[in-house]
């Protein structure tokens, strides 16, 4: 009797379970908006009819969708079956299903001074007038611009989001101040304009929000939101400085007087670090961007990237911005942190301005000095002092016993003998495992101080970090060195010194080690990053429910902090082309991307080419066109544009069709042309076995009577010609076209099987109008 009941239970309970376990969220596609063609409500009840015909009722229907996006993407996320997904996906009017990818990651003082931008002097760029007007007068500091940001969310209340003197919202904005915890409708002000939060993906994976890892509201426990949105547009706040006092001075964003929407996205990582790094999920992004979209935003600053690249159709971020495109709404993302692999780079669609991390001039000295007298000069923004030589270790030498070889220097939590750690100075080399983390393991373990060597992969890049004991960072070689020491004597000493903030340090910049790298997997003939722009230990606010290194363990609070990412440099680039949009607002979005690729520097403050953080020229592949210069970009000359239509012609060939196919207001051309025709200011050729043709069109913006004179420095091994090779323009807003022809050389031999680069340009009078090329030599 006993096992029938059993048996029957199971009957029941076991499909039970399998349904709700089977069940995960999806993104289901149905093709662009036709604008006006159904009102907002038919459209949600649109998407709950394709549900209604795979759930058993209209309230099982209702209650698994989750989002009906309206401005992103015509399409919903709803929960379902495996199944469910399948039956779906077969029928008539659907584009894709796809599941959420879900998980998603977010990837100042000095840094606006060092392209040009602030009042004072500028030591690395020219600085360039208008008329007797800077740029930031000029474009009244960006005024009644709109930047979204989506993020982790906002601390409202940190000084570089204050209204004051800021006139009323602009009537233009349609969005909301959504209230929660901690944050209410007064939290908003003349500066951010609007704040909504986005939480449905997060929470179907996860459950409820914890209240002590996050805030269910658009308050930012993690800081990254906070860092981002002042780093695009925080107002000019004097005498700040890092935790310790360091980078003191006057923090800005970018257009310190443009509003600011928050969009709250990513959420804390449940049980685990913030150090770790927060999660957003495919549905709460692409409604965090629907909303964005109809509020009536200008720019869209996204400091988000994905793990590795993903296709046209199932990269939710660049199906939005393409809906954005339509609206002139300009999207600019980060290149993402899994560098210096090639092939890395996450935002690669050409609607998008895709930004990489470089340097600034500005260090932070912490030396570590030897018992041999050496003195190894490293960085940090830990302010604690030793008073004393102690003894030196290399983590490899006192981990407890079962630690796999490969990490035993490492540092990884619970892998250093307190035994052997207790009073010492410990050697850990970066690579597995947060920087912050191994600090942590050796204060744990007993330490009196922490060295930090980087691996060769990181070379001379430098992120510093505020540890919990005396420590500082190390290049690659400096580290060889500290370990030939300590390999060298019996007694092996040091003393670590506090850091210090350095000025005008050379050469700057320089590419960060961990920038996400070209080419571009997704579509080889759109060369990717766009340009580059300071992530590298970038000083901005921060949020004060987090600490400065976001460990669990660090109790201290900080106003401003000092971050590292491709997600700090992002916002270096929505925050310029908030200028140029208050200073051009006719514009397109092309127009912008394209004033500031072509106008970009390719050398550094000695005036040599840009490097890598091993010392070696970098290339296209890691800072695009080169290293934004805002000021230049306000007059290029002449510009790169490209339409909406422009960007649906592209996909009906780096497709698939399906995603524009459905648009009755666009059908493809039986024989649509090579990705490699759109008009962009660069271009990449992925195979160059034969004489390649590219056309461009350039419009003039800059002089009415002007010619300009086509030049090249092309990759070893090949020939790039124009033709016509001068252009001659009689009035402003004039469009010229031209072909490029790109030919391999077998005489002499170069060297195959390998990318070249090279740049071309337009140069007249007053102009110099540079595009980047990389070209594979099969």
């Amino acid at each position: 009797m006993k096992n029938t009941l059993f048996c029957f239970l199971l009957l029941i309970v076991v499909p039970i379970l399998a349904s709700s376990v089977e069940k995960k969220v999806y993104i289901v596609y149905l093709g662009l908006h036709n604008n006006g063609e159904k009102a907002l409500h038919e459209i949600e009840k649109t998407h709950i009819s394709y549900l209604l015909s795979v759930k058993e009722s209209e309230e099982d229907a209702k209650s698994s969708l989750l989002y009906s996006y309206k401005h992103s993407i015509n399409g919903f996320a709803a929960k379902l079956t495996p199944d469910e997904a399948s039956k779906l996906s077969g029928m008539d009017g659907l584009l894709s299903v796809f599941p959420s990818h879900g998980k998603h990651s977010v990837q100042t003082t000095r840094s606006w001074e060092f392209v040009g931008l602030d009042e004072g002097d500028s030591y690395s760029w020219e600085k360039l007038k208008m008329g007797g007007e800077d740029l930031l007068s000029k474009a009244k500091h960006g005024k009644n611009v709109i930047i979204g940001v989506m993020d982790s969310g906002v601390w409202p209340e940190s000084p570089s989001f204050s209204d004051q003197g800021m006139d009323p919202t602009p009537k233009s904005w349609k969005g909301i101040c959504q209230g929660g915890v901690a944050f209410n409708s007064s939290n908003c002000n003349k500066k951010i304009i609007g704040a909504r939060y986005y939480v449905k993906g997060f929470q179907n994976a996860y459950g409820p929000v914890n209240a002590t890892e996050d805030y269910l509201s658009p308050r930012d426990m993690d800081g990254h939101g906070t860092h981002t949105a002042s780093t695009a547009a925080g107002r000019q706040v004097s005498d700040v400085a890092a935790f310790g006092g360091f980078a003191k001075g006057t923090a800005s964003g970018g257009a310190p007087l443009a509003r600011l929407a928050i969009y709250k996205a990513c959420w804390a990582i449940p049980n685990q670090p913030k150090a770790d790094g927060n999660t957003c999920f495919d549905e709460d992004m692409l409604a965090a961007l629907d909303d964005a979209i109809a509020d009536g935003v200008h720019i869209l600053s996204v400091s988000i990237g994905t793990a590795k690249p993903l296709p046209f159709e199932h990269d939710v971020i660049g199906l939005a911005a393409l809906e954005a495109a339509k609206r002139n709404i300009l999207v600019v993302c980060s290149a993402g942190n899994s560098g210096p692999a090639p092939g890395t780079l996450s935002n690669p669609a050409p609607w998008i301005i895709t930004v990489g991390a470089s340097s600034l001039d500005r260090a932070f000295f912490a030396p570590v000095k030897l018992g041999n007298g050496l003195k190894l000069i490293g960085q940090s923004v830990t302010p604690y002092n030793m008073k004393k030589m102690s003894p030196l270790v290399y983590a490899g030498d006192v981990v407890v016993p079962g630690v796999p070889l490969n990490v035993t220097g490492q540092c990884l939590p619970g892998s250093l003998d307190p035994n052997k750690v207790k009073g010492k100075i410990v050697v850990c080399t970066r690579g597995a495992g947060l920087r912050v983390g191994k600090g942590l393991e050796v204060k744990r373990a007993g330490g009196v101080g922490f060295v930090l060597a980087n691996a060769k992969a990181n070379g001379d890049e430098i992120a510093c970090d505020a540890h919990l004991l005396p420590a500082t960072t190390l290049t690659y070689d400096s580290g060889i060195k500290i370990l030939e020491y300590i390999n060298s004597t019996k007694n092996p000493m040091a003393v670590v010194s506090p850091g210090r903030t350095v000025l005008k340090y050379k050469p700057a910049p320089f590419m960060a080690g961990f920038t996400s790298r070209g080419p571009n997997v997704v579509d080889p003939n759109i060369l990717k990053p766009d340009i580059t722009a300071p992530g590298l230990n970038i000083l901005a606010a921060w949020s004060e429910a987090s600490s400065p290194s976001k460990l669990p363990e660090d109790k201290r609070s900080v106003k401003y902090n000092i971050y590292s990412g491709t997600s700090m440099s992002c916002p270096h680039v929505s925050g310029a082309a908030a200028l140029l949009k208050a200073i051009h607002p006719d514009w397109s979005i092309a127009a912008i991307k394209s004033a500031l690729m072509t106008t970009a520097a390719i050398t550094n403050s000695l005036g040599k080419a840009i490097t890598d953080a091993g010392g070696n020229n970098a290339t296209p592949f890691q800072f695009g066109a080169g290293h934004f210069r805002p000021i230049k970009a306000v007059d290029p000359g002449l510009i790169y544009d490209a339409s909406y239509d422009d960007y649906l012609l592209y996909l009906c060939t780096a497709g698939p069709k399906s995603l524009i196919e459905l648009s009755s207001t666009f059908k493809c051309p039986p024989n649509p042309p090579s990705t490699l025709n759109l008009n962009y200011p660069s271009f990449a050729i992925p195979n160059l076995n034969t004489t390649v043709t590219i056309t461009r069109t350039v419009t003039n913006i800059g002089r009415p009577k002007s010619t300009y004179f086509f030049s090249a420095k092309p990759p070893p091994g090949v020939r790039v010609k124009a033709s016509p090779s001068i252009l001659q323009f009689k009035r402003i807003g004039e469009k010229l076209s031209f072909n490029i022809t790109v030919s391999p050389i077998n005489d002499p031999p170069v060297k195959k099987s390998e990318y070249g680069f090279g740049w071309y340009s337009w140069d007249g009078r007053y102009y110099h109008v540079r595009s980047p090329m990389a070209v594979y030599l099969p």
